[in-house]
């Protein structure tokens, strides 16, 4: 009777083995693996007035656009994904460079879909020529993805391919930076 239970356990062992082997994300990639990707995203940094870089009279608060580059991995584990970002912003108005790194953790959503909450190290640039200083800190932001097959068009690009990003992110509690653009996974 051990002996038939000991083989039928490990019978079921070895099966669910092999079937988490083949498990696939929703989108129909591999449920574990390493998943690059690069975007371009633009916004709005916003910081309040009594923020670490101040006021300059004759200025309401320090602020501006800006057009950021990233590039990251993701780590999906089942329906969990962990990964890291970096990301470099041209910032238009009084912010001249920010960039960064953040860790993000999330979970996905629907076929393509992902959403996400990251934390890290942002390095902003102030125009000196406008009396603004450099800074560093901590950001805190929370973004969702939304692929082709979440919207209507799947089979467009594949299990990979562009998504569309929307986030939000503070920098120290001092600010508010909404952004959107295209990340394109492969």
């Amino acid at each position: 009777m051990f002996r038939i239970l000991t083989a039928l356990a490990l019978a079921a062992g070895i099966s669910s083995a092999a079937s988490a082997q083949e498990m696939t994300a929703p989108d129909g990639t591999e449920a574990f693996g390493i998943e690059p990707y690069v975007g371009v995203l633009g916004g709005y940094h916003s910081f309040d007035r009594d923020s670490e870089f101040g006021t300059v009279p004759g200025r309401s608060r320090f602020d501006g656009a800006v057009i950021s580059g990233i590039a990251g991995v993701n780590v999906p584990l089942g329906p969990i994904v962990i990964g890291a970002e970096g990301n470099v912003g041209k910032g238009f108005g009084d912010i001249d460079w920010e960039y960064g790194v953040a860790g993000r953790a999330g979970f996905r959503a629907g076929e393509s879909g992902l959403i996400f909450a990251s934390a890290g190290y942002q390095w902003v640039n102030g125009k000196g020529n406008r009396g603004f200083s450099d800074q560093k800190d901590w950001i805190y932001g929370l973004g969702l993805e939304v692929g082709p097959k979440d919207i209507g068009l799947g089979g467009l690009t594949g299990n990979s391919g562009a998504r569309l990003r929307l986030q939000a992110q503070t920098y120290d509690f001092d600010s508010i930076r909404p952004m959107a653009g295209v990340v394109f996974h492969f």
